[in-house]
């Protein structure tokens, strides 16, 4: 069974659009994929076991281009191996073809959205990494790149910012050599990337690609679960970011060292319930369970002014459950109805600026279902 990524094509794109899927077919390139079945979920798995010379594919087009979705890590219970990807708001990347760039090589022509704070070198930004590592995997060595970064989301806010970049940047060279590998090889491109911000943790690179919510079983071989949350059942994120910037690695340094087995029993039970709510739709458990973390949100909260009455307006206001998103300091919180989000949303800016001192801007959206996808190409 094939993962398949949707394509909104080519003008007035709307992120949260659909259109006719996109299908990966299987990788005969660096990595060895093979797909595997369990509780009627397709999971996808990846291992290096052979190193294969392939011949360098043409381009299919002059120029594509991008969109990555944000994504919530975590998901409370869920550190490191639990993720979902929001509807709406993301990264784009325009690639194109230039033979004014070295061939086999990626330069970065351009960032917006950033503040000026992003590198254009590629080595040390985190777009041109992935690119870089998907253009070494398709073997390409006598075609340059150039690509323009257009950040949509704000850096170190607990979204997936970098994962964006990757996500997008993988997808945009993959889809301009014809689409030759599939999803756990751009996952692997974007992890090599995100290990040069926050680790090797694939909880938002990979529902950034692969959309929806998705669970990482292992990392050694690398393999994947979707979690299909039911398409009749509505459930909305409420996205509170404060004007205040938490670090992966600064944030990363607070984690205890060692947790006692009453936590990491409550914790595994949380997570599990948090998948079984997904799988049902029941937003309700989700939130639940989502708010019931006991080893990352209490060394984390403390270091986001104002977190704890946030979370406590969240739920007042009617919010299903509360936690902070990835490494914050972006909260998010659930719901099922949209208005009631947005009520939830002002509870919570005003929390923000009442107990932490701190303006906040408020987001409702939904689950992106689709992930990465090409937005417009040119063809040769």
């Amino acid at each position: 069974m094939a993962i398949t990524f949707q394509s909104p094509i080519k003008h007035n794109f709307n992120p949260s659009s659909s259109s006719s899927p996109i299908s990966y077919a299987p990788s005969l390139y660096l990595i060895k994929t093979r797909l595997s079945f369990g509780f009627n979920l397709s999971s996808v798995s990846s291992k290096t076991q052979t190193h294969i010379t392939i011949p360098e594919p043409e381009p299919v087009f002059t120029s594509v281009k991008s969109f990555a979705p944000a994504t919530v890590a975590n998901l409370g219970p869920g550190f490191d191996f639990l993720g979902c990807a929001v509807d709406g708001i993301g990264d784009f990347i325009t690639l194109q073809v230039d033979p004014d760039v070295k061939p086999g090589q990626v330069s970065i022509s351009g960032i917006s959205g950033d503040g000026n704070r992003l590198s254009k070198d590629p080595l040390s930004n985190c777009a041109g990494i992935a690119a870089l590592s998907v253009m070494k995997m398709l073997n390409i060595q006598s075609i340059g790149l150039s690509m323009i970064l257009e950040k949509g989301l704000p850096l170190g806010s607990g979204l997936g910012s970098s994962a964006a970049s990757a996500a997008a940047a993988a997808v945009a060279v993959n889809e301009l050599f014809g689409r030759k590998l599939e999803v756990s090889d751009l996952v692997l491109a974007g992890l090599e990337s995100e290990t040069k911000v926050s680790g090797y943790h694939a909880d938002n690179i990979a529902p950034s690609i692969m959309g929806g919510f998705v669970l990482i079983r292992s990392y050694d071989p690398l393999e994947l679960i979707p979690l299909k949350f039911p398409y009749e059942k509505d459930l909305f994120f409420v996205l509170v970011n404060p004007k205040f910037e938490a670090p992966t690695k600064k944030m990363r340094a607070a984690l205890p060292l060692e947790v006692t087995m009453s936590h990491h029993i409550w914790n595994c039970s949380q997570a599990g319930a948090l998948v079984a709510a997904i799988l049902t739709g029941d937003s309700r458990g989700l939130g639940k369970a989502l708010s019931s973390d006991k080893i990352v949100e209490p060394r984390r909260g403390p270091l986001i002014p104002g977190m704890e009455g946030v979370k406590k307006a969240a739920l007042k206001a009617g919010a299903f459950g509360c936690t902070i998103s990835g490494a914050g300091p972006t909260l998010v919180a659930v719901t099922d109805e949209e208005e009631k989000g947005r009520e939830i949303g002002e509870r919570m800016v005003e929390a923000f600026m009442k107990e932490g001192k701190l303006k906040a801007l408020a987001m409702v959206k939904k689950l992106d279902r689709v992930g990465a996808r090409l937005v417009s190409s040119n063809p040769r």
